[in-house]
């Protein structure tokens, strides 16, 4: 494999695990325990869309404003610049979400992204055509991504594209289901990725 450009997902990848309490939101939304926000939502009354929208979005930005960069996050982003790598993002979230979040970083800002894929943007992961509406921004073949995730949608959505996956646990349980698609590379700490084989060292 050769990587030539890297797509992160945010929350619990780029960010610490935790900021946003699914319990709580799909309790506020209610949204069954089993089923993913967005999809509830898009399944609603028109009526009641607007509605559950605007409750996301300002869970969304809370766990932003309280969201701190993950281990090695920070150090990895650093290194990739320092290589001339191109990164992206692909997000289930909104943009405003995402640049507040990343006011938090020290290293970089949305700038330095190559690629900012969100919900305003893109069909949501699992979906894979995020990945390739990044890879078209950052000049890349999917085949040259590796796709950063902590959650099964991130694992789904690159191998649909045909991307690289690497699955981040954060050190706790996989979030992957049996029929799940395996990702190429299972991290414990985001600036693993950088070890990986295929990965650029110059």
């Amino acid at each position: 494999m050769s990587i030539k450009g890297v797509l992160f997902d945010l929350d619990g990848t780029l960010t610490r695990p935790g900021a946003i309490d699914f319990s709580m939101l799909k309790s506020e939304l209610g949204c069954p325990a089993g089923s993913p926000v967005l999809e509830f939502i898009e399944a609603e009354p028109p009526d009641s869309r607007a509605r559950l929208m605007r409750i996301l979005e300002k869970r969304e930005m809370t766990a932003a404003e309280t969201s701190r960069p993950n281990l090695g996050a920070e150090r990895c982003l650093s290194i990739l610049m320092s290589r001339d790598i191109p990164f992206g993002i692909i997000t289930r979230n909104g943009l405003s979400s995402v640049e507040q979040a990343l006011l938090k970083f020290d290293v970089v800002t949305i700038r330095d992204f190559s690629a900012v894929i969100t919900r305003d943007s893109s069909l949501p992961k699992p979906c894979p055509d995020g990945v390739y509406i990044a890879a078209g921004k950052m000049g890349l073949m999917p085949s040259e991504l590796i796709l950063v995730g902590d959650f099964r949608f991130d694992i789904i959505a690159g191998h649909a594209a045909g991307a690289v996956t690497a699955l981040l646990t954060n050190k706790g349980e996989s979030p992957l289901c049996p029929d799940d698609p395996e990702p190429d590379y299972i991290i414990d700490r985001l600036d693993e990725i950088l070890d990986l084989p295929g990965f650029p060292c110059y």
